[in-house]
């Protein structure tokens, strides 16, 4: 399947492809266009639009895109539901959780971006090792009891 959001990826729009190849679709292929130009190329291209104002899988009720996925695709992975917490604390201004992660991964994202990478697709490259490894240490946290 084709997947396609703004350019110029941060916080949301790395966890969401990153959430996509591991619990949905591994084969998925990812699509970056200017903001004005997302649901014009989604069309054409027949790809799922996301992070992107009036979509399905965007913000909604002050939740961030990831958690949307995670809720359209019902990800039941208490580890994963642990990692939307703090992409929502480190995309979302009106943080919910409090998780004391989240304004280290967007200082993170600010740093790959900060990085000069040739596109997104290597931000993504680059960038997914982080989310394996915060998704390895929610896990442990959770088999610890230490949510």
């Amino acid at each position: 399947m084709k997947w396609i959001t703004r350019e110029k990826v941060k916080v949301d729009r790395v966890a969401c492809p990153w959430l996509i190849k591991k619990f949905i679709d591994q084969d998925a292929e990812f699509i970056f266009v200017p903001g004005d130009k997302v649901m014009e190329i989604a069309e054409r291209e027949k790809a799922i639009p996301y992070d992107v104002p009036g979509v399905e899988l965007g913000h909604h009720e002050g939740k961030c895109s990831f958690e949307a996925i995670i809720t359209k695709y019902a990800i039941k992975d208490p580890a994963v539901k642990m990692v939307a917490e703090i992409v929502h604390g480190a995309d979302v201004k009106q943080d919910i959780y409090g998780r004391p992660e989240a304004p280290g991964l967007k200082a993170i994202a600010e740093g790959f971006r900060a990085l000069n990478l040739k596109d997104d697709h290597e931000i993504l490259e680059k960038e997914f090792i982080v989310y394996d490894a915060l998704y390895a240490c929610c896990n442990e946290l959770i088999q610890k009891g230490q949510r």
